[in-house]
C-alpha cells in the first residue's frame, strides 16, 4: 500500500494541480486510516476540483475520525448541496441520513 502512496505523492509533486491524483491519494490514505492526511489532501482537492459530492463524504468521515464533529456536519451539508446540484439525489439522501441518524441533525 505504501508504494501506491509513494507513487501518488510523486505524481502530485510533479503536477500539484492534478485533482485526479489528489483524490486517488486521499483514497489510499483512507485505506490506511490516515485521517489527517485525508483532510489535508481533500481540502486542497476541493479548492481546485468541481467534485460531484463523493469527496465530501470521505472528508466528513475523516473529520469525524479526527474528532472534528462540527467540521464533519458542515462538510456533509455542503456535500448534500453539491450532490443535488450535480444530479446525485441518492448521495445527498445518504448524507442526510448520516446527519439525522449518526450526528443528530
Amino acid at each position: 500500500m505504501t508504494n501506491r502512496i509513494e507513487v501518488f505523492e510523486q505524481m502530485l509533486e510533479a503536477d500539484p494541480d492534478n485533482t485526479m491524483v489528489m483524490f486517488g491519494l486521499a483514497k489510499e490514505y483512507e485505506k490506511l486510516g490516515r485521517h489527517d492526511d485525508i483532510i489535508r489532501v481533500l481540502e486542497q482537492y476541493l479548492e481546485k476540483a468541481d467534485d460531484e459530492g463523493n469527496a465530501y463524504g470521505t472528508l466528513a468521515q475523516a473529520y469525524l475520525a479526527a474528532g472534528q464533529r462540527e467540521k464533519a456536519i458542515e462538510t456533509y451539508k455542503k456535500g448534500i448541496d453539491v450532490s443535488m446540484a450535480h444530479g446525485h439525489p441518492s448521495m445527498a439522501n445518504e448524507y442526510k441520513m448520516t446527519l439525522d441518524l449518526d450526528l443528530g441533525e
